[in-house]
């Protein structure tokens, strides 16, 4: 299917013209803001030549092309009419406002997810240091246990101010103003004085005597205020006093109305919750279970599950244990239950492939593939993995089963979260979980999809621009060899997993690395030539010599700046050399607008590789070696 018939079978099955309130495009892939995201037709997107992955995220329908998404983009906006709402270009920001469901999600997704490697971190050590001493090999008294204890209790205790640094992040206020506040309310002046039983007052308002180590809501909603309360202040304050005034008014306003009146409200708010999850589970026998089991995978569809992570993090915190970490679990292997299903039954040997590979990725826990790609496609295995979540979830709610820690993804890298008193009762309960939603898919059945006949090599789009053309072309002609990739930014290595975008998390894009940098400058990882540069800078696409595709994606969803803080130092077609200057970017000023820095590194064109070798260091300088591409 070349670019012109893939650009009229999207625009068919998004709705057609009349759902498209707007269109846009980044690096890899089509934005749109539908009037109704469910007149498109995903399954069959999905299915659709061309189409690598579809995706919403933030009430925007995200479909992924690849590189040849400003072809795709040029041809569709040939096939609508002539409409500059609908035809905006790819610099333009969304001005679609996200209904107040989506975008309490995204701040609570946004807040927690960056947190997630320090509480993983830190609830592993705490799970260490209680096997230690429960197998005897480590005492309570000596100064080693001490220490540990602290690393794995830290993070934790000094919640608040973590928390209130990614809020503040979030939210676009001063990430170092909100660390203060959560210092403040945690000073052991103030913890004592709250504990003493004594009546404490704050000019001559009573103070409600509250808790704030290891709290979740008091800070997210002190944070939240201060945020309007700095940038109200900044409005009216004279440039040469901001740096004096903003800050001092702002805690003198925001720690105090803490103490006062928000934080002891989020300390009942936050205490009900994690109070009633283990009530419902301490006393409805297999019904929370049940419940929570059994939906849990449509609470993942929805984003609704981001609503749980708060109460999770703070259950941990303050009980040291949580009961819903194990039903995610369990749903997790309900989906890779279903998969596995559908892989002994179908006769399709395409189908076959596909749902197996995705179940073991799915009981590793990124059920994403499976979910998504398999079950909810076939629709009845999606509803096996249900029913699959929902047996599983009752045994487990019916021996209490609990995780201890916070660590790993919810599947068999995740099993450390859940070593502890009730762990063979979570082994059997996610063992249940699969194997029913298995069977249950196996005996219900689904529509097999048929063998598809052989269909002819996909030619290249003739409307790529003869530069590009160029470039690619003989980069797939050439004889594939090994290919060294430096790094291309200095700064922490991380794996794909810890993107917050699917496209990059699951793959769907092409395999590599990712890099949170340190300093805003990115310099080329190969030898090659520049084929394409986003219009807002964002993303860079070049071809090794050897004929490697890559793209360097600066952040997470930054095509919203519009090319703000990004300054581009080459353009499309300019010969490069493995340390020559592509890129300069304002780190600090892009995290305070409140995007993620992380920059994909990834080839992706690897269908034409083995596997990629990690050169194995936790942190890069320019021009070190960050992985190489085996032939």
């Amino acid at each position: 299917m070349n670019t012109k018939e893939l650009s009229k079978e999207i625009l068919k099955l998004v709705g057609g013209e009349e759902n498209i309130d707007q269109v846009t495009h980044c690096m890899t892939r089509l934005r749109f803001n539908l009037n109704d995201n469910n007149r498109a037709d995903k399954a069959a997107l999905q299915k659709t030549d061309g189409v690598m992955g579809v995706m919403i995220n933030g009430g925007q329908f995200q479909v992924i092309i690849g590189n040849d998404v400003p072809v795709v983009y040029n041809d569709l906006i040939g096939n609508m009419s002539v409409s500059p709402a609908r035809k905006a270009s790819s610099d333009n920001v969304e001005k679609k406002k996200q209904n107040p469901l989506s975008k309490l999600f995204d701040f609570i997704s946004g807040i927690f997810t960056p947190i997630l490697p320090a509480i993983t971190g830190a609830g592993m050590i705490k799970g260490i240091v209680a096997l230690l001493v429960a197998v005897g090999w480590m005492g309570t008294e000596n100064s080693t246990y001490i220490i540990l204890s602290a690393i794995g209790d830290g993070a934790f205790y000094f919640l608040p101010i973590v928390l209130a640094i990614s809020a503040a992040r979030k939210l676009g206020s001063n990430m170092y103003i909100a660390a203060a506040i959560g210092a403040a309310i945690l000073h052991p002046t103030v913890t004592t004085l709250l504990g003493s039983g004594e009546p404490v007052t704050f000019a001559s308002l009573p103070v409600v005597a509250a808790t704030y180590a290891s709290s979740v809501i008091p800070i997210v909603i002190a944070v939240w205020l201060a945020s309007y309360v700095e940038k109200a202040v900044d409005k009216v304050t004279h440039a040469s006093l901001k740096l004096i005034i903003v800050p001092t008014v702002t805690l003198l306003v925001i720690v105090p109305l803490t103490l006062i009146a928000v934080g002891p409200l989020g300390v009942i708010i936050g205490d009900g919750l994690t109070g009633g999850i283990s009530w419902l589970f301490e006393n409805t026998g297999l019904f929370a279970g049940l419940l929570l089991g059994g939906t849990m995978s449509l609470l993942i569809i929805t984003g609704m599950h981001y609503a749980l992570i708060p109460i999770m993090i703070a259950s941990i915190a303050q009980l040291g244990y949580d009961y819903m970490i194990p039903i995610m679990m369990v749903a997790n292997f309900a989906q890779a239950g279903s998969a596995l299903g559908v892989s002994l039954r179908t006769k399709n040997s395409k189908l076959k492939s596909l749902s197996l590979s995705t179940s073991i990725t799915a009981f590793m826990g990124i059920t994403e593939p499976a979910m998504y790609g398999v079950n909810m496609r076939l629709k009845k295995p999606f509803i096996a993995a249900l029913i699959g979540g929902a047996a599983g979830g009752a045994f487990l709610s019916l021996f209490k089963v609990k995780a201890y820690v916070i660590g790993g993804l919810a599947g068999l890298s995740g099993i450390p979260m859940v070593l502890g008193a009730t762990f063979v009762y979570s082994v059997i309960g996610f063992a249940i979980g699969a194997v029913v939603a298995a069977v249950v898919t196996y005996i219900i059945g689904f529509e097999d999809e048929p063998e598809a006949s052989a269909a002819p090599a996909v030619t290249p789009a003739e409307s790529v621009n003869a530069s590009a053309a160029t470039v690619i072309g003989a980069a797939v002609e050439s004889t594939m060899v090994n290919q060294e990739v430096f790094s291309p930014i200095t700064g922490a290595v991380k794996p794909l997993s810890e993107v917050s975008d699917p496209a990059f998390s699951e793959e769907i894009m092409g395999k590599g690395y990712a890099i949170q940098p340190s300093e805003g400058r990115v310099v080329s990882p190969v030898q090659g030539t520049v084929f394409s540069l986003s219009k807002s800078g964002h993303a860079i696409g070049l071809v090794s010599d050897s004929g490697a595709e890559m793209l360097i994606h600066i952040g997470i969803d930054t095509v919203k700046l519009k090319g703000l803080h990004f300054s581009p130092k080459v353009t499309a077609g300019t010969r490069v050399a493995v340390g020559d200057l592509l890129m300069e970017f304002d780190l600090v000023e892009i995290e305070k607008a409140g995007y993620s820095t992380i920059t994909p590194v990834i080839i992706t064109n690897i269908q034409q590789y083995q596997s990629i070798q990690p050169a194995g260091a936790s942190s890069v300088k320019e021009k070190e070696l960050l992985y190489t591409v085996l032939a």
